[in-house]
């Protein structure tokens, strides 16, 4: 017997696989003892399991940022500055909005709060 898997399921483990590699790659960004070799290494070894998922087109803005990020962290292991201090800032800086794009339904602001119904109790 074979089952055919949903095309939901495969953009879900997709999505799974894309946050997966980008919060290892942050978190290691955040180390204080960061090692570059190490970091690419890791980088490498996560790579693997994002190329073994069939890549899918990605249509809400939260995915389509998250395969964004992790294209930037790619391309910043294979050419990067000395120190690799800039792209370090860009990718924290990325990640710290895609945080923030994640999480803003979370949070949302009571417009009318001052015109609520009391009855007088």
């Amino acid at each position: 017997m074979k089952y055919e898997v949903n095309e939901k399921t495969k953009r879900l483990r997709y999505i799974r696989i894309l946050e997966k590699f980008t919060t290892k790659a942050v978190g290691l960004l955040k180390y204080d003892n960061f090692d570059l070799e190490l970091y690419k290494k890791a980088m490498l070894r996560s790579y693997e399991d994002l190329k073994k998922i069939e890549a899918l087109e990605l249509y809400q803005e939260y995915p389509s940022q998250l395969k964004n990020l992790a294209q930037l962290i790619l391309n910043n292991i294979d050419s990067h500055s000395e120190t690799y201090e800039d792209e370090k800032k860009e990718i924290l800086k990325e990640s710290n909005l895609l945080y923030k794009l994640k999480n803003n339904n979370r949070y949302k602001k009571d417009k009318h709060k001052n015109k609520k119904f009391t009855d007088g109790y």
